[in-house]
């Protein structure tokens, strides 16, 4: 591959940049005088990476040690020789730092339930009895030959349902029976009963069924394979016997539900990430959601479609993730290089594929820059547009054929970010998904790859804060850097984006909607009655049109980028009623006329000797309430019930008017 010393100095600017044919071998020495001079060293290569970590070791080397592959993604391509921007770019994005993520342990004892049809679970569980506490059940189980000797229990039963994750499994069986000790050419089972329930840290499916779980081959310590294939049942067996002890997953979701606009009031407002979750792991719970870290297999879509920013990605954060792609920008701009595609992909699929792309293909073009993410599913509409404001000609990620994860979110998030990038002149397909597990349908596809228009000036923010922020300063500065600006973008229904409509003449001021909000995009006024919309923090749940007790808001999905730079905007003010007998300000004036408009004079409780009691409703609650116990008026107590008439009355009457009687 070519010597991109210069161009990585070039690009790296303020960095000592060494070269070298063999770090790794003839040169190693080198490698410890950098580690023994410096506190940050950046390799460029990932293939010896554990040789040089032990190197560190041995010289206690305590910085930042990072590494680079420039080899498969730069070196080893056709167009290698043009690619020293890339690598200038991928060394400075491989320096930039990372917090690394929290993490979730699971304790497993070893306790595996095998739930299956027939003989091939009973060896399974004899195969495993050596190492694991193995339970069997046998699932509507036809002739099943006793043992003479069971090292461990056999039972029959049907899971009716399944829950829990690697070592706290909760299974409900229904037809449970225990066989007869008696059984003698086959098992035959005692009584059964249903609702029996089962604890295990492990369980291995071998009934041929339906799986237990949703999205099943994520879930940790659930282990299915076909019955018919022995050679998956043997690779089950080994997997499952090493599953004891404690295991460290990533808490790949950073969840704050005071963000959260799942629901207001048991009114339902966005449900985008249960929409979309594939395990099962986020459920409601009351006004937010929760979601289940064990459960959680990492897929990102939650976070990448999350309006509020309640449900952030850890690995890495949004901000951390961007900023690396910034520097990865703007290092290859320093060094030299025009019309960079970013090419977000995992590691498990889009690397190896990369990789076998350089090994026995072209190799990436010299303007694609890989950018490694956990999964492609994890990319919010900020992750697709704020590349593109940093001067890429074009966004793409690399996922597989057959997905793994739902890409419903994935591609919602294009369309909006394509609508987006379209009005403002950066091209009509800026984003793009490729969907390859073939390195020759990945190069054609890189070649199809239709640069968009680059921005004249482009920007050079940095991102910071939670990811909301991170989206709001993204949109700012993608409008501003924008070939041809607009000011607003109209977007489709159920975008996370826009504004709303209120009918003012309608609107009472009650404010019921600014209790509803969940992102404090309305808000009202400490000084007199009044109603704010900040556009920028609307993410259009509709809570505040359910909550409506006017039913005056309509939504209405889009993007003002001068709405979301300016401060919030007044949607009605009124002049405050003020109490007749204190002064205080409270209400509005036109509703407290318009109620004393309606009961004055038409209401028993307001008309005859209680005609001034009407003066209460021009009173605040505190006046109102001294006045109503002071008077001792009940306002339940119907009017007096007139007295009843008698025969005197009526002959009275009839003297009175003269008449006489017949």
């Amino acid at each position: 591959m070519p010597d991109y010393g210069d161009s990585v100095a070039r690009g790296c600017q303020g960095a000592e940049v060494e070269t070298g044919n063999q770090f790794c071998g003839a040169e190693l020495d080198r490698v410890r005088a950098f580690l023994s001079g410096t506190d940050a060293v950046t390799i460029g290569c990932t293939q010896q990476a554990p040789l040089f970590r032990e190197v560190a070791e041995e010289q206690g080397f305590s910085g930042e040690l990072a590494f680079a592959n420039i080899r498969e993604t730069a070196g080893w391509a056709e167009a290698g020789a043009a690619a020293g921007p890339k690598a200038a770019a991928l060394m400075a994005m491989a320096a930039e730092p990372a917090d690394p993520p929290e993490v979730v342990t699971l304790f497993s004892r070893g306790v595996i339930l095998i739930y299956g049809r027939d003989e091939t679970a009973i060896e399974a569980g004899r195969q495993l009895a050596d190492k694991l506490d193995v339970t069997v059940l046998l699932s509507r189980p036809g002739e099943v030959m006793p043992h003479r000797v069971w090292d461990f229990p056999v039972a029959k039963g049907t899971i009716r349902n399944a829950s829990g994750h690697l070592g706290a499994f909760e299974l409900t069986v229904d037809d449970f029976a225990a066989p007869a000790p008696s059984s003698r050419d086959r098992l035959r089972f005692g009584a059964s009963r249903d609702g029996a329930v089962s604890h295990a840290d492990i369980v291995l499916d071998l009934s041929g069924g339906t799986p237990l779980f949703p999205a099943h081959e994520l879930r940790d310590g659930y282990i299915r394979v076909d019955p018919g294939d022995r050679v998956s049942i043997a690779e089950a067996i080994w997997k499952a016997a090493d599953l004891v002890g404690e295991f460290d997953k990533p808490r790949f979701i950073d969840f704050s539900a005071s963000l959260c606009a799942h629901s207001r009031s048991k009114i339902t407002g966005c449900t985008r990430c249960l929409d979309l979750c594939p395990t099962g792991a986020i459920a409601p719970a009351g006004d937010h959601v929760a979601i289940d870290a064990e459960v959680c297999a990492g897929c990102g879509n939650c976070a990448a479609v999350c309006p509020t920013g309640a449900a952030s990605y850890a690995l890495p954060a949004a901000d951390a993730l961007l900023r690396r792609v910034r520097t990865l920008l703007l290092t290859y701009r320093h060094a030299g290089g025009h019309g960079p595609i970013v090419l977000f992909h995992d590691t498990a699929h889009g690397e190896p594929l990369i990789d076998a792309l350089a090994r026995f293909g072209p190799g990436l073009p010299a303007n694609v820059l890989p950018v490694a993410v956990n999964e492609i599913t994890q990319l919010g509409v900020e992750a697709w547009t704020a590349p593109l404001a940093w001067g890429a000609a074009a966004v793409g990620a690399l996922g597989p054929a057959k997905p793994k994860h739902d890409t419903a979110g994935i591609a919602a998030n294009i369309t909006i970010a394509n609508l987006l990038t379209h009005s403002l002149g950066y091209g009509a397909q800026a984003c793009g998904l490729i969907e390859a597990d073939d390195p020759d349908v990945l190069a054609s596809a890189l070649d199809q790859v239709a640069p968009g228009v680059a921005p004249t000036q482009p920007s050079t923010f940095l991102p910071v804060g939670k990811k909301r922020h991170v989206l709001e300063s993204t949109m700012v500065e993608l409008h501003r850097a924008a070939p041809t600006p607009v000011d607003r973008v109209a977007l489709p229904a159920g975008a996370p984006f826009g504004s709303l409509d209120v009918d003012v003449d309608g609107c009472t001021l009650c404010l019921s909607c600014v209790s509803a909000c969940p992102t404090g995009a309305l808000s009202d006024s400490e000084d007199k009655p009044a109603l704010y919309f900040a556009e920028s923090a609307c993410v259009q749940c509709g809570l505040c049109a359910a909550t409506c007790p006017e039913h005056v808001i309509t939504l209405a999905p889009q993007l003002d980028f001068q709405a979301w730079r300016a401060p919030r905007r007044l949607v009605k003010e009124e002049e405050p009623y003020h109490c007749i007998r204190c002064g205080k300000p409270f209400g509005t004036k036109s509703t407290v006329e318009r109620i004393v408009a309606r009961l004055e004079g038409k209401h028993w409780m307001f008309t005859g000797e209680n005609a001034q009691r009407i003066d209460v409703v021009r009173m605040c609650d505190n006046c109102r309430v001294e006045a109503v116990t002071n008077e001792g008026f009940d306002p339940y107590a119907s009017p007096g019930r007139p007295a009843p008439r008698t025969t005197e009355d009526y002959l009275r009457e009839r003297k009175a008017s003269g008449d006489k009687p017949s």
